[in-house]
């Protein structure tokens, strides 16, 4: 794409979302040649769920989840968490190094044998994914007999 080019709306949007999965990608291969991983199985397909669960709650799009970002993915998740709750959190995964969540701390939290809570709420929400307990479409139709 030509440097000269500006891009506005939806393809500048596009276009950043594309060099974010760039970076994620770059460093899910240094993962994959990392002998440290070597014995982690399915590893690669483990990186792509990262890389896809990361990027969804990636607000501002420059590579940290902020605090606002693991409030959300909390929310959606089913387990609201306080800002404090958030903030400890972070500090859990990072070590204390820093206000955001990046990738690589991400990743080291998700393979890591420590076992921090936001691990624990993403392992839970992976496996009550796996049989939807909510019928999809919209409710039937009901008439005022069936109503309590």
């Amino acid at each position: 794409m030509p440097s000269n080019q500006t891009l506005q709306g939806g393809k500048a949007f596009g276009h950043l979302k594309d060099q974010q999965r760039q970076k994620l990608e770059e460093i899910n291969q240094e993962y994959l040649e990392d002998q440290k991983y070597s014995d982690e199985e399915d590893l690669a397909e483990k990186l792509e769920g990262f890389k896809n669960k990361y990027a969804e709650f990636d607000l501002n799009d420059q590579g940290d989840i902020e605090l606002m970002g693991l409030k959300r993915m909390m929310e959606k998740l089913g387990v609201p968490k306080t800002h404090l709750e958030l903030k400890k959190m972070i500090v859990e995964v990072t070590g204390g190094s820093s206000n955001t969540i990046n990738y690589r701390d991400f990743v080291k939290m998700m393979l890591g044998k420590r076992s921090a809570v936001l691990k624990l709420v993403l392992i839970f929400e992976d496996k009550a994914n796996g049989s939807p307990s909510k019928p999809s479409g919209p409710p039937p139709k009901r008439d005022i007999a069936s109503l309590p």
